[in-house]
């Protein structure tokens, strides 16, 4: 089932929340995939660490090869690297792909990464896709392969107003090109109990009928850590209290 966790504003925590969840996956023996489609290469860089090359396969590598036509094709599989984490892989970001959006567009590839993570999945028992923080083509080629979307949320006024805007937007996906994706959940980052104004939005979400996930994930400086020794959570600290937030909103989420 590909996960698409997306939002059209920055500094939510989406890589953070992907790859966090892609390596409780893992640590469960599953094969796990983390696509990474945003170019700043975020979750490149979380799971690689010193060991993510500009010359290693890519996710760009996946979309040029889309803008030519041959008769042998690439598979999508050899556009993916291995981790230093059992059971979890990882197709690379790239800068590249800002200069190809307009190609894509122009040709109409919008479908190609559908295709290929029909095909991904007969390989991998889970599939994280991470986004960049704006609806582009490749914000929508994800939501339009996707079985389901999951919105991070920071608890701030202009999270708020980003909420409402992003879940027209992927009911529009859904209308006009798929119709089984789902969003999954809204997921609280960054939540701090003990200030007003989080568990008032939060529970404002809860009461217009917004599917705001439980548990909340708790700010936590020890995340910092964990993006400057590229290990997540559930390697560098698997008893932490974020940890433990993480592995319950995985399996609220399996449910």
């Amino acid at each position: 089932m590909p996960l698409v966790v997306f939002n059209q504003k920055g500094g939510v925590g989406k890589s953070t929340i992907t790859c966090n969840l892609a390596a409780i996956s893992a640590s469960q023996g599953l094969q796990t995939l983390v696509i990474d489609l945003d170019p700043q290469g975020n979750s490149t860089s979380y799971l690689l660490g010193d060991s993510a090359s500009d010359d290693q396969p890519n996710v760009a590598g996946f979309f040029e090869h889309s803008l030519s036509y041959s008769f042998r094709p690439v598979p999508p599989t050899e556009f993916i690297v291995v981790t230093p984490h059992e059971n979890l892989h990882v197709m690379p970001s790239s800068p590249a792909l800002t200069e190809l959006q307009t190609k894509l567009e122009s040709r109409q590839k919008i479908y190609k990464l559908r295709e290929a993570l029909q095909k991904l999945g007969e390989t991998y028992d889970r599939i994280y896709i991470d986004t960049p923080p704006a609806l582009n083509f490749f914000t929508r080629s994800a939501l339009i392969g996707a079985s389901g979307c999951l919105i991070p949320f920071d608890c701030d006024e202009f999270s708020r107003k980003a909420l409402y805007t992003l879940m027209d937007n992927v009911q529009e996906i859904r209308a006009d090109h798929n119709p089984d994706l789902v969003v999954k959940g809204i997921v609280v980052n960054q939540f701090q109990p003990r200030a007003n104004l989080p568990q008032r939005m939060v529970n404002e979400l809860i009461e217009e009928g917004l599917p705001v996930l439980q548990p909340y994930l708790p700010s936590s400086v020890r995340i910092r850590e964990s993006h400057e020794q590229s290990l997540p959570m559930i390697y560098l600290d698997p008893n932490h209290k974020l940890t433990l937030a993480l592995v319950e909103l995985h399996e609220a989420l399996a449910d």
